[in-house]
């Protein structure tokens, strides 16, 4: 077993192309600001009154904030460890754990693209009809066509297409501020006060909390972007910063569009709105222009989320191919330092789905629902090597902070709480998906001329197969609802 230190810089990240800090923030606010938002107001109030999504938004806050300080603790720490949600993983407990971080984050990518590429097509249906709900035989031939032209953008070189998603960043948090700046002065606090802690049929508090960490879990994914790139860029420390810039950025759009929704319309009122719900707020608040407003700032802005995704999709393939736990061939750059062959496999992933849309659309939106529960995982392990170093006084000296060990311990906390906020139904469902990634990583074993499967690996693949027979055998008796 390769020592995970000894895991080489990938090629492209030696040559001239390299990113800077405002680059790196535009990476992480194009990862996390898509299409979530634009629903966020409907999809917190469903589940919880005012009162309750600001004990949310407080938990959540301090929750990833804690995750952000450990993605920079780590970067310090251990600077020669590239690919964090990989890497990091593969450090705490192995290669076979570390691919299935590194699988587990791809699978949620590339599955989130599908996501923007129908919800975008859907919003062009707001002005032309033909496109439907955005998964009619002409949005997906649309969306096939724009999938493919990002695609050899791509191509091109990783430098233009990061300058290009900085481009479209700003241009989609054009209308956010517009959106917080016109329903500010709508505002009414007595509507914001009615039913502050939500009525009976919503549950205790603490049920009302927990269901928005499910909302916020996925709105959030894309604070480690700058990390997944950490190779890439020009100065290591960069990549600490853009994290926090780019986290405190999101965090203060997201409140800001949630809360203040809630003194336009009322909880009930709210959770009854159409999605994207911020078009009906923003309609009740200015008039029908409001409405238009969103739907070609959502267009926009799942442009650049769909961008920033199928950057890091393939990125989080390319690292671990060149430490030998993926196929050799996804190692493989072309002459502009892109990982071709990773953006190939994982744009025809997009493709083969977006054609599945077109017959099972309840299938397609239960592996959205994935998207959230696969990535679990990954910020588990993360957390947890940061306790592991932190508690072992391991790592760059200078980078040691005596802070370091209580906020990883916290951190781990808040990973552990949002797993158990998901649920055992998305364990169970995630781990169907998490278990072919076995075959992927036996092909790099066979690469690599060694046993397919040590004793450890062995009992981590039972334990995936096992869930992921039980897993089917429920939803073949409908007893696991998607």
């Amino acid at each position: 077993m390769n020592s995970p230190e000894a895991i080489p810089h990938s090629s492209p990240a030696a040559g001239p192309a390299k990113l800077g800090l405002g680059l790196l923030v535009a990476l992480v606010v194009g990862s996390i600001i898509g299409s979530g938002i634009f629903g966020l107001p409907q999809n917190m109030a469903a589940g919880a009154g005012a009162g309750a999504i600001l004990i949310g938004w407080t938990v959540t806050g301090i929750g990833m904030l804690l995750l952000v300080r450990v993605y920079q603790m780590l970067l310090l720490r251990k600077p020669e460890l590239d690919n964090g949600v990989y890497a990091y993983a593969r450090a705490l407990l192995g290669e076979y754990v570390g691919f299935n971080s590194a699988w587990g984050y791809w699978v949620s990518a590339w599955i989130g693209n599908v996501g923007y590429l129908v919800v975008a097509f859907g919003a062009l249906g707001y002005f032309f009809p033909v496109f439907g709900t955005g998964n009619s035989p002409a949005a997906i031939a649309g969306a096939s066509v724009v999938l493919w032209g990002i695609h050899f953008m791509v191509l091109r070189g990783i430098q233009g297409a990061a300058v290009l998603n900085a481009v479209v960043t700003a241009a989609k948090i054009v209308p956010l501020l517009l959106f917080i700046v016109l329903v500010a002065m709508a505002f009414q606090v007595d509507t914001f006060r009615l039913d502050f802690w939500g009525d009976a049929q919503l549950g205790s508090v603490i049920d009302q909390v927990k269901s928005t960490m499910l909302v916020t879990v996925w709105v959030f994914i894309g604070i480690e972007g700058a990390s997944v790139y950490s190779a890439r860029a020009r100065k290591r420390e960069d990549v600490g910063r853009a994290t926090a810039i780019g986290f405190l950025i999101c965090l203060l759009l997201l409140m800001s569009v949630s809360l203040l929704s809630l003194g336009v319309f009322t909880q009930p009122a709210l959770a009854g709105l159409k999605n994207p719900s911020m078009a009906g707020v923003l309609e009740s608040a200015v008039g029908t222009w409001g409405a238009m407003l969103i739907y070609v700032g959502l267009i926009v802005s799942v442009g650049g989320g769909f961008l920033a995704w199928m950057l890091l999709a393939a990125e989080s393939l390319f690292t671990p191919a060149m430490g030998g736990v993926m196929p050799k061939w996804l190692a493989q750059p072309n002459s502009k330092g892109v990982p071709a062959n990773a953006l190939w496999l994982t744009n025809g992933m997009v493709q083969l789905f977006l054609l599945l849309t077109l017959f099972s659309k309840a299938s397609y939106l239960a592996l959205i629902s994935l998207a959230t529960a696969m990535i679990l995982l990954p910020y588990l392990f993360s957390a947890a090597y940061g306790l592991s170093l932190a508690w072992r006084g391991e790592g760059v000296q200078t980078a040691r902070r005596r802070s370091d060990t209580p906020v990883a311990a916290l951190a781990t906390l808040y990973c552990v709480w949002l797993l158990y906020a998901a649920g055992l139904k998305y364990l169970l469902l995630s781990a169907l998906l998490y278990a072919p990634g076995a075959l992927l990583y036996a092909w790099a074993k066979r690469q690599r001329h060694e046993r397919v499967f040590t004793v450890w690996e062995w009992a981590i693949l039972a334990a995936l197969v096992a869930l992921a027979v039980v897993a089917a055998m429920l939803l073949a008796t409908g007893k696991l609802g998607l």
